[in-house]
């Protein structure tokens, strides 16, 4: 299969920059997760439960390039940018992970306070120190056991 093809597919806009076949297999991977979870049957789920996949699979491709541009500065700037500007990651998210208290943060919706009954984090921003362990926990918004460490 053609690069052009499999550029099409991912829906990328103009010429890939130099390390592009480096990350190509694990973008394609992970969009045919993507497809997977939006095709599959969501009888028997709660409205929020159906797009749960769909928020983790998010996560999962822009953690892969956060972790090859920041942790081991495998891809280059041009190539990030590019990806950022294709909409392969999540460029807010991402920003949220260089700062301090965020590194593992699921979504934005999770620190969202307006999205709460109480105008609080989400339950899965709450440390699993204090958290009871017979009860277990889910984040609503995106599943999430917990991101806070």
């Amino acid at each position: 299969m053609s690069i052009t093809r499999k550029i099409r597919r991912l829906r990328v806009q103009g010429q890939p920059p130099e390390g592009w076949d480096l990350i190509e297999p694990t973008l394609e991977e992970l969009e045919a997760k993507m497809r997977e979870a939006e095709s599959e049957s969501h009888e028997g789920k709660r409205r929020v439960e159906s797009l749960w996949p769909i928020f983790k699979i998010h996560n999962q491709r822009s953690r892969y390039l956060y972790d090859m541009y920041y942790k081991q500065q495998v891809i280059s700037k041009e190539l990030y940018d590019f990806c950022l500007k294709n909409k392969l990651a999540d460029q807010p998210l991402i920003a949220k992970w260089k700062k301090q208290g965020f590194e593992n943060l699921c979504c934005l919706r999770c620190i969202q306070v307006k999205d709460t009954n109480f105008g609080t984090n989400c339950i899965c921003r709450v440390p699993k120190s204090q958290l009871d362990e017979n009860r277990p926990l889910q984040c609503n918004n995106c599943g999430c056991r917990g991101c806070s460490g």
